[in-house]
């Protein structure tokens, strides 16, 4: 039985997180910036010595390109990866694409605030993070966390707010606790699970 180890890496930066824009499902390229951050979330694995059994990733490029940047540092692009909608960055609604001061000119500092830092009221015509929740946690009893129960080394590449409703559950966080909760981009957070699921180990590798 190997440790039972999950790693969560959110996506290096994107071309909309450097414009300020909400992006959501919107599908948007890695800056230069992001690439680098990816490469270096990779050598960061890399120098702990990981090697991964399956990688799982969401269908927007941005977070496919920032798993296949570090699993070319890894010299692990053999592996199975798979692509499912489930993990994709909570739908922002009509606000995708709005430069977030725009927003807030649009509908006021306050209520945009509260589309984005509440656990349960949505943007117009999205999602908030309950709902992300709500897709993403399935996906993760089915098909993810029965590997790392059986001792595979699990990499997931996803978003900002995918991997808040796991690390939510993963740590216990309460919605207040979540909402607050920042996710820097390329930043590997590595999780050593019991074999009841609960974390005995977390480790930061956050440059």
């Amino acid at each position: 039985m190997g440790e039972r180890i999950l790693v969560l890496v959110r996506h290096g930066e994107s071309e909309w997180n450097l414009k300020n824009l909400f992006t959501g499902w919107r599908d948007v390229g890695l800056t230069e910036k992001g690439i680098r951050e990816a490469q270096a979330a990779g050598r960061r694995l890399k120098a702990q010595g990981l090697r991964f059994d399956v990688a799982f990733t969401s269908a927007l490029v941005r977070a496919q390109h920032s798993l296949d940047l570090m699993l070319d540092e890894l010299a692990q692009k053999n592996i199975p990866v798979l692509r499912d909608q489930a993990l994709n960055e909570r739908d922002y609604g009509d606000l995708s694409g709005l430069n977030k001061d725009d927003a807030r000119a649009k509908w006021g500092a306050d209520q945009v605030h509260v589309w984005r830092r509440s656990y349960d009221v949505a943007p117009p015509g999205g999602e908030s993070l309950k709902d992300t929740a709500a897709r993403v946690l399935p996906y993760y009893i089915e098909e993810i966390l029965p590997r790392v129960l059986r001792g595979e080394n699990v990499l997931v590449s996803a978003h900002g707010n995918s991997l808040r409703a796991l690390i939510m559950v993963l740590e216990r966080l309460s919605p207040r606790e979540i909402v607050a909760r920042e996710l820097a981009t390329g930043a590997p957070q590595i999780y050593r699970l019991n074999p009841d699921a609960t974390v005995a180990e977390k480790q930061d590798l956050a440059a």
